[in-house]
């Protein structure tokens, strides 16, 4: 089995015993100490094209039921015992020439106009409204948390996240603040709320645009909190502030120039944007070919050397960098547990058969696996148009994160 063969070569630790479709079982054993698990291939073909594509054959066949887990755990597991071994199989060469294959096709991959791009939006982010309050916190931040421990709550750390964020933006009321991709409003709702700034967010997301505008109505906000259904590069103003969280990623490298272009014509002279996004700790390259054709069409995690060169055509100033390491890996880890506990619940009452629901557990356990073994982190920049625009040195981060209280209430709650 040529699947077999090849993970005999690279599997330096722990143990994995695979099923081939005749019932035969193949094991193979690492050199060090690690997790076991076991597999079952169901059919000669998908062996065959784990060994060829093993990153969109594995999902694939798993969403499918031809591919099991049948003892040591579930996909995850399976997930984190390649994870662990992924250095060694990155270097096969098959799996290098995919690689090769994804950075070449880069420019295609990324092109990513206004009308294609709400498109990509609305294939993730349009989906059953019922299905996020099943993994996400009750804000439904859709990004990566803060993590001060890692012994806090998703609640505790996504909180966490928008006072750190804020904390950064040194904010003040009566400011004009402008969220890109506002998603389901959380961060533009607790900005004016804690802070008493004017917001205005946009999103392409004609689901997520509904339930912001719906909350800030709700929360007494509608006279200093609004949301558009808008393409961010159509959006007019000045804004004394920008805030961007979890958007980047769907922004397409052929459009980076454009988008810091865009921020600075929006920028007043003083002002300050905060970008927040996940990013790779390695040279541009491409996306999981299974992550972007299932779950975010379009979405390209960027390395910050290509972020950076944009910025830097664009003449803004980068006024600091913060980079997250393994926080979005305990982020991944509470809404992948909170799926599995609801699952039969999003089958129920978001009406979702078993392969979408497979289709999302291997999604979020993938992307932990990444961030908690591979080349996946998020960082934060500040920026601003004038050197000027912030204080010296970081300490009034830490200031403000210590002065901000709790939020009296929150419109989600």
């Amino acid at each position: 089995m040529l699947f077999v063969e090849v993970l005999t070569r690279v599997l330096g630790e722990g143990q994995l015993t695979v099923i081939d479709a005749s019932g035969r079982p193949h094991r193979i054993e690492g050199a060090r100490p690690g997790p076991s698990v076991t597999m079952r291939v169901h059919d000669r073909w998908t062996g065959l094209r784990l060994a060829v594509r093993p990153r969109l054959a594995l999902g694939e066949a798993y969403m499918d039921g031809r591919v099991t887990i049948e003892a040591g755990g579930d996909i995850y597991d399976l997930l984190d015992l390649i994870g662990r071994n992924m250095q060694a199989l990155d270097a096969t060469p098959m799996v290098r020439w995919s690689y090769a294959l994804q950075r070449w096709l880069r420019a295609v991959e990324h092109y990513n106009p206004i009308g294609k791009a709400q498109k990509n939006v609305a294939h993730h982010y349009d989906l059953k409204d019922q299905l996020y309050d099943f993994f996400l916190d009750r804000d439904r931040q859709y990004s990566c948390a803060y993590f001060r421990t890692g012994d806090e709550s998703l609640e505790e750390a996504q909180l966490d996240k928008k006072r750190h964020i804020a904390a950064k933006l040194l904010l003040e009321p009566g400011q004009r603040v402008l969220d890109i991709g506002s998603g389901w409003g959380g961060m533009a709702l607790f900005l004016s709320q804690q802070f008493g700034v004017d917001t205005t967010g946009v999103t392409l997301s004609a689901s997520q645009h509904a339930v912001a505008s719906r909350r800030a109505l709700e929360g007494g906000l509608a006279d200093r909190v609004r949301f558009k259904l808008l393409d961010y590069r159509q959006e007019t103003g000045r804004y004394d502030r920008i805030v961007s969280v979890g958007m980047f990623e769907h922004v397409g490298s052929a459009h980076y120039v454009e988008f810091f272009t865009k921020v600075k014509d929006l920028l007043t002279e003083d002002g300050v944007m905060l970008l927040h996004s996940i990013g790779r700790m390695e040279p541009p390259g491409g996306t999981n070919t299974w992550l972007r054709k299932y779950i975010f069409p379009g979405g390209y995690t960027p390395a910050l050397s290509e972020v950076l060169a944009a910025i830097e055509k664009v003449g803004l100033w980068v006024a600091d960098i913060e980079v997250l390491r393994l926080h979005y890996a305990e982020t991944l880890r509470h809404w992948r547990l909170r799926f599995l506990a609801n699952r039969e619940q999003i089958k129920q009452i978001a009406g979702y058969d078993d392969r979408f629901c497979r289709m999302w557990e291997f999604y979020l356990a993938g992307c932990e696996v990444a961030f908690r073994y591979m080349n996946q982190m998020v960082f934060q920049i500040q920026l601003a148009r004038r050197q000027d625009a912030v204080p010296l040195t970081r300490d009034y981060v830490i200031d403000a994160e210590g002065g901000l209280h709790r939020p009296r209430s929150m419109a989600a709650e």
